[in-house]
């Protein structure tokens, strides 16, 4: 049966991250790192692709779940026909020698059975493990992985998985713990439960008590907040687009991405996010996987790398997995990779700017990688790509590559002007005014006042609205305001925002039919404040938060026919979105909007 995306809650350790159904199924999980393979894969199979339930017995006439206040440790509460009550508490655990899951069960009222039943399936749910005793617990062995599970009652096999059935009354307490370890390793040693539940939530809630925000939004924002530090790479600074692959942007359709991986184009959206909150160690961390994952010639730059900043992320299918409902194919992997995507250079020199405005002082060598980025825009920047949102059609003149690469001038113009660098400062400039004026003339329908997806399209597409919020443009441009009635007009359903139209197949080169896209809701919300519009802003932006799930989390996408989340869970994209529209609802009089430049903003042509 397939559960809907809102039922999943995230538990993490900033090495990899798990989905807790609100039945008591673990039903993903990647071991040791979020682009592992998965040994729980019953998100996108079925539970003999691996699982680990643990629930009660009896029929639950209620569920409540929450995440402890500020913290990423979650607790789910079933109260029984009978009366009986129990309460699960699951996290994972920063800083520990191995990736660990820890599940404790505590009695609340009554006296209640509970099962708790592990169907370990590595690599993607394909390898069923060998499964023995050693050191008083059961371990799974498949080639190079290993997984041990600890108990406070005693386990049994049974059909290929492990099971453990007991019951507990009020005040009692039975802990599991599951530790990865390579199975060439010596095995590690069991956890406290109860002490490690404890040092989870001190990190948590430490962590989230230096947030800044103090608007009406504040549960929402640290929510968000912790999410994104949940899908950071603590090793690494690296921020992943989301913990999951192949959730569909159409159930049943064959838009389904594998997104395990980090996108240069969220970098200054997520560095943004984290200094307006105050996480400066968190941002320059992001800052320095960029620099480092993009080292080397300007020309090779991709628009997605590893976590690691690998380069090779090959995409393939694997048919043994159903898909979620039914979606295929599962992919693992991310061909997108390999598309040549203008705006990207955009991003990295705009993600270099803006940590200089928050203190970082620029170098030499940063200099030297930022001027070849320019120099590259200057060879490339007049060429088609495949935009955005990664067509998988033919590469077009897209508009919003076209903005980005006047960004990628623009913000090493201000960097000169305001910093010191040396650089062609006057060539620069022309160039800047080339494209602006290009851009202006070719992706611009001055009939139906807007701009629009590439040059001489009849599509509209939301990146548009990230024309003010760059510096490309003012907020009060009569062409900008045009734009953003034209997304009201084409794009606006029931609160939420499309990506662009998809009139046919050759939009994007596949079938039409997605969700909405929450962050396109929130850039929308952006101008909104922009313009001055702040009851509309404040009202778009409750509806979007209002469709996240029961503790607070956002997919990529809302399906807007059934009403539910669509798309990779929990998606980064979103969740900075939320955060950066909160930041700019709470200001006096308009967004401190830190993604535009320093230099004179465009006057209207």
């Amino acid at each position: 049966m397939t559960r809907p995306i809102e039922d999943y809650a995230l538990i993490g350790d900033t090495r990899t991250a798990a989905l807790v159904c609100r039945d008591g199924s673990i039903d993903w999980l990647c071991l040791p790192r979020f682009d592992s393979g998965a040994c729980f894969a019953a998100l996108v199979g079925d539970a003999e692709n691996g699982s680990w339930t643990l629930t009660p017995k009896g029929h639950a006439t209620a569920i409540r779940r929450a995440y402890r206040e500020d913290s990423m440790v979650l607790e789910t509460t079933y109260e029984l026909e009978d009366g009986g009550r129990v309460r699960i508490v699951d996290a994972m655990l920063p800083g520990s020698d191995v990736p660990r899951v820890v599940r404790l069960v505590v009695g609340e009222a009554g006296r209640v059975a509970v099962r708790s039943q592990m169907r370990i399936r590595f690599d993607y749910g394909q390898v069923v493990p060998w499964i023995h005793r050693a050191s008083g617990t059961v371990v799974a062995v498949a080639g190079p992985d290993a997984l041990a599970l600890y108990a406070d009652v005693p386990l049994r096999g049974e059909e290929l998985s492990t099971v453990a059935e007991f019951w507990v009354g009020p005040g009692e307490r039975v802990g599991f713990e599951a530790a990865y370890f390579a199975s060439y390793r010596q095995q590690p040693g069991p956890s406290d439960v109860m002490t490690a539940l404890r040092h989870t939530d001190v990190y948590w809630r430490e962590w989230a008590r230096t947030c800044r925000y103090e608007g009406p939004y504040r549960d929402m924002v640290v929510r968000s907040l912790l999410t994104l530090k949940a899908l950071t790479d603590a090793r690494t600074g690296a921020v992943l687009a989301a913990p999951t692959t192949s959730l569909p942007e159409r159930i049943g359709g064959v838009r389904n991405w594998d997104y395990r991986y980090c996108w240069l184009r969220d970098a200054t959206f997520v560095l943004v996010a984290l200094l307006n909150a105050g996480y400066e160690e968190e941002a320059f961390a992001w800052r320095g996987w960029l620099l480092r994952a993009v080292a080397g010639n300007p020309d090779q730059l991709q628009i997605l790398y590893g976590l690691r900043g690998e380069r090779r992320i090959p995409e393939f299918e694997v048919p043994w997995l159903r898909g979620y409902a039914d979606s295929r194919p599962v992919r693992i992997g991310n061909a997108a990779a390999q598309q040549v995507q203008l705006d990207v250079y955009g991003e990295v020199a705009d993600v270099m700017y803006q940590a200089h405005r928050a203190g970082l002082a620029p170098d030499t060598d940063e200099w030297a990688l930022a001027t070849a980025v320019v120099e590259a825009v200057e060879k490339h920047w007049s060429e088609p790509d495949r935009g955005l949102w990664e067509v998988r059609g033919a590469a077009r003149p897209f508009v919003h590559s076209k903005v980005l690469a006047w960004v990628a001038l623009d913000r090493a113009i201000c960097t000169i002007e305001r910093f010191g660098m040396e650089g062609p400062i006057d060539r620069w400039r022309a160039l800047r005014a080339q494209i602006h004026d290009e851009v202006c003339a070719n992706g611009y329908d001055p009939k139906r006042e807007t701009f629009t997806q590439s040059y001489g399209s009849a599509e509209i597409d939301a990146a548009t609205l990230l024309i003010p919020l760059v510096g490309f443009l003012p907020p009060d441009d009569p062409r900008v305001k045009g734009t953003v009635r034209a997304v009201e007009r084409e794009l606006l359903v029931d609160g939420f925002v499309k990506r662009y139209t998809q009139p046919s197949l050759d939009t994007d080169g596949l079938p039409p039919g997605e969700g909405a896209f929450y962050a396109c809701g929130f850039w929308l919300a952006d101008n909104y404040v922009l313009q001055n519009r702040r009851k509309d802003a404040a009202k778009l932006f409750e509806r979007l938060i209002g469709t996240a799930n029961d503790v607070g989390l956002l997919s990529e996408e809302y399906d807007l026919e059934r009403k539910c989340l669509v798309g990779n869970f929990p998606q980064a994209f979103s969740h900075v979105g939320l955060v950066n529209t909160a930041f700019n609802l709470a200001g006096d009089s308009k967004p401190a909007d830190q993604r535009r430049g320093d230099a004179d903003m465009p006057k209207p042509a």
